[in-house]
């Protein structure tokens, strides 16, 4: 089968792989319709040369969609024939074939269960941002958190987030880049919007941040916006860092104001929340989002699609902020 492969330094290139035909217990085999690149794929492969193989036939690809045609033994019969979205790292096994392929290889848990109606191409990188937001709010809610600031509000992850807080009455903070993206998220029926660059930004934000007692940051972009936001907050904030679309640029803050808010600062991984970590909380996850995931708020913002001999291409596009070049098989 056709498959995306990576190099050992890090470079990818189409190559001819066996197509596997029966899955191994607690597996089963998918034949993918489309594979979104997400933000995630093109920062890891700039990370130097692996000091591990990708597992089998070195397939990448975390995020995909497409539908189930053999179950290995002890999968639950409810997977068979329907169409999911995968998100392959979820439950990555020594078995697991990435997704960029014509058919994965993947433990259940890394799927959830779409309806039969849904575009596989908008829901091609989704559970990714998905499950990031809504692990998010459960580790927040367990660490005594009530409310919540998003900095990249109008994001993949930050729409999830927004409609997921929505369902648990859970005030959330939207911090927007511009205007238009002040309008996409006004759309999404979101409440609190403040935009960065617009006059009195920090005054309003302090105003509404300690009303609404939002002492969690959930910060996918880093950079000045971290040092902007600190005087401002609560007391016994915490600043969870899940992303770094600022870039390089430091994050200031002074160790006087840190220690007079009682700041936190920690990193958040999806893989690391109890969410994901634990089986059973994994599993209730994936079960409670199959009965929302149809709202238009999880969909995968599609920039452009390629097939697989464009990954060059594919690798290289860039739009506008937020939306995905989507593979094809």
């Amino acid at each position: 089968m056709k498959a995306i492969c990576v190099k050992p330094d890090r470079s990818l290139e189409v190559r001819d792989v066996p197509m596997p035909t029966a899955p191994p217990a607690d597996h089963m085999l998918i034949n993918i319709e489309a594979c979104a690149i997400n933000h995630g794929d093109k920062a890891f492969l700039k990370i130097p040369p692996m000091t591990a193989a990708i597992r089998a036939h070195d397939v990448w690809g975390a995020s995909a969609v497409g539908r189930v045609v053999a179950l290995g033994k002890d999968v639950p019969t409810a997977y068979a024939g329907k169409r999911v979205a995968i998100y392959r790292s979820l439950r990555p096994t020594p078995d697991t074939i990435g997704l960029w392929c014509e058919r994965a290889q993947v433990h259940p848990l890394c799927c959830l269960i779409l309806p039969e109606e849904a575009d596989p191409i908008a829901y091609s990188g989704s559970l990714v941002n998905v499950i990031t937001a809504y692990a998010f709010l459960e580790q927040a809610a367990d660490e005594g958190h009530r409310a919540v600031t998003v900095t990249a509000g109008n994001s993949a992850t930050g729409n999830a987030l927004a409609a997921l807080a929505r369902k648990r009455n859970i005030p959330v903070i939207h911090l927007a880049r511009s205007a238009s993206a002040r309008d996409e998220l006004k759309q999404q029926h979101a409440e609190h919007i403040l935009v960065t660059n617009e006059p009195g930004f920090d005054e309003e934000f302090g105003r509404l941040s300690q009303r609404l007692s939002a002492t969690a940051v959930f910060d996918g972009i880093g950079g000045e916006m971290v040092g902007r936001l600190a005087p401002h907050l609560p007391l016994n904030s915490t600043f969870y860092f899940y992303g770094f679309l600022g870039g390089g640029v430091p994050s200031l803050i002074s160790t006087n104001l840190f220690m007079a808010k009682n700041l936190t600062m920690k990193r958040f991984s999806n893989f690391e929340s109890a969410t994901v970590k634990q089986s059973k909380r994994l599993e209730a996850a994936l079960t409670e989002l199959h009965g929302q995931i149809a709202s238009p708020s999880f969909q995968t913002r599609v920039g452009e699609k390629f097939a697989f001999d464009r990954i060059e291409a594919a690798m290289q596009f860039e739009a506008v902020p937020g939306a995905k070049a989507v593979l094809i098989c």
